[in-house]
């Protein structure tokens, strides 16, 4: 454990001190399995780069954007006082400047995330918000409209609980599982099935409906 340590220490300050030549850093990278992550947090840093310095854009971070992003970083890592953030920046090896230059980094990522794509976000969203919801619901299905009559009254009833006849009765593999399904994209489901979970609320019990032929 000593000599991993010993190992870390001495890499650690060659990358601090750039000993460490281009043939030694990228077989360490690959090992490490970080080459892909290095290559594209630099093409991000590349893209708000170019964004910054592009003639239409007047973008800076202001000192109290900084303190406000600081302050961010240190309530999602719960560092709650200055110790806390000491002990955090030697665990990385890091300067309290080290520090400043990240949180500034993440706010203009943010900030540019926001700019190029922030009025896109919404409408791709409702454009595809059928594909993207999600639905888990229990299904009861059998072959005659009677039988799921009864079977809804003694559930609206409270006689039996929607598992147990799920359990009982259902005739698909939702048997196994009480009736229970999903998660499922809601957008695969039948238009009818569809539009009764679109609209329900978490409990809700359903009238038979007819699933397909011969089942409700």
């Amino acid at each position: 454990m000593v000599q991993v340590l010993q190992a870390s220490e001495s890499l650690i300050d060659k990358l601090r001190q750039n000993k460490l030549s281009q043939h030694e850093i990228i077989p360490l990278l690959t090992q490490y399995q970080m080459l892909p992550q290095l290559l594209r947090e630099s093409l991000l840093d590349e893209a708000v780069s170019q964004w910054e310095r592009s003639a239409d854009n007047s973008f800076t971070i202001t000192q109290a954007e900084t303190e406000v992003a600081y302050r961010r970083f240190c309530d999602r890592h719960q560092l709650t006082s200055e110790p806390m953030v000491q002990s955090w920046l030697a665990r990385h090896r890091m300067t309290r400047a080290d520090l400043l230059a990240l949180v500034t980094r993440q706010q203009k990522i943010e900030t540019f995330k926001q700019s190029t794509w922030g009025r896109e976000v919404k409408p791709y969203f409702l454009k595809r918000k059928g594909q993207l919801d999600q639905v888990i619901y229990s299904l009861l299905r059998v072959q005659e409209l009677g039988i799921a009559q009864e079977l809804y009254f003694r559930i609206q009833d409270g006689e039996q609980s929607f598992a147990e006849l799920a359990k009982a009765y259902s005739q698909g593999p939702e048997a196994q599982t009480g009736g229970l399904c999903g998660p499922v994209e809601l957008g695969v489901l039948p238009t009818l099935f569809k539009s009764f979970l679109a609209i329900a609320k978490p409990g809700q019990l359903s009238a038979p409906i007819q699933l397909g032929s011969g089942q409700y």
